[in-house]
């Protein structure tokens, strides 16, 4: 087994250190991505109150409760995907 590795682990290639090529304009882009998402995600809660304001007079607020519950989630789900790639960059 020992001859074995001897011939088999210098074949196997050695990655050096540092960030690939292209990485830089891929942070850059996926920097604006989480923003975009950020600025849909505050949007989405501002929209999904002012239903539930116009509707209440209506008397009808409490079905946008559903509605407020998915963009929230939304929310939490942009906000981990970004703790996420901060915590692998």
């Amino acid at each position: 087994m020992t001859g074995l590795a001897n011939v088999l682990l210098p074949m196997v290639p050695v990655p050096t250190p540092g960030a690939p090529p292209g990485s830089a304009q891929f942070l850059t882009i996926l920097n604006w991505v989480s923003w975009v998402a950020l600025a849909v995600c505050v949007a989405g809660v501002i929209f999904a109150g002012l239903a539930m304001i116009i509707s209440s007079r209506r008397g009808e607020g409490g079905e946008h409760m559903g509605k407020l519950g998915t963009v929230l989630a939304g929310c939490v789900i942009v906000g981990a995907a970004s703790g996420f790639v901060g915590a692998l960059v």
